[in-house]
């Protein structure tokens, strides 16, 4: 069966919160995503504060696998489901480019593990979330799990997946 895939751009819109530490001197984190890409420039400042300033950081892609349509259909039934954000900072510098955008739980957990610089997750607007629905709709397939069998042994483990006794261990 061929995979099928759809995609969308979106705005992603950062906080950059000054913080209290003796490490760091302030922290970003995503506050949202736009279902649709605004006509502005990519680091932007849209409001300032004294401790934080919120920054329009650029269009990017959510992609759509059909394969992954499973994980889609988690993140919608949790009642309230998310986007993850990931963002790495360009070549060990202060300037973050955004590096992932998507809507598989699984994916978004995985980015954790990653090593980018800036992860989060934000609410997912309902317009994505309505396009996301209908994908999975469209494409899912239920797939039955199917529990793996073991290979039969004798006491000690030594024999071949058919069951035969394994010659290469000098068994009979």
């Amino acid at each position: 069966m061929a995979m099928t895939e759809s995609s969308r751009q979106v705005g992603v819109v950062l906080r950059r919160r000054s913080i209290d530490n003796p490490w760091i001197d302030h922290m970003w984190s995503p506050v949202m995503i736009l279902d649709e890409v605004p006509a502005t420039a990519p680091w932007t400042v849209l409001s300032a504060e004294a401790d934080a300033t919120i920054y329009y950081a650029g269009a990017a892609s959510i992609d759509l696998f059909s394969s992954d349509t499973a994980n889609y259909r988690d993140n919608l039934a949790d009642g309230e489901p998310r986007i993850w954000v990931a963002l790495r900072r360009r070549d060990g510098g202060s300037e973050l480019e955004l590096t992932k955008v998507t809507a598989d739980p699984t994916e978004g957990e995985a980015m954790f593990e990653s090593g980018c610089d800036v992860i989060g997750t934000v609410p997912m607007p309902p317009d994505i979330a309505s396009w996301i629905a209908a994908f999975v709709d469209e494409f899912h397939v239920e797939r039955a799990f199917h529990k793996r069998q073991r290979d039969r042994t004798d006491g000690d483990g030594q024999r071949t997946p058919d069951g035969s006794p394994d010659e290469r261990r000098g068994r009979t």
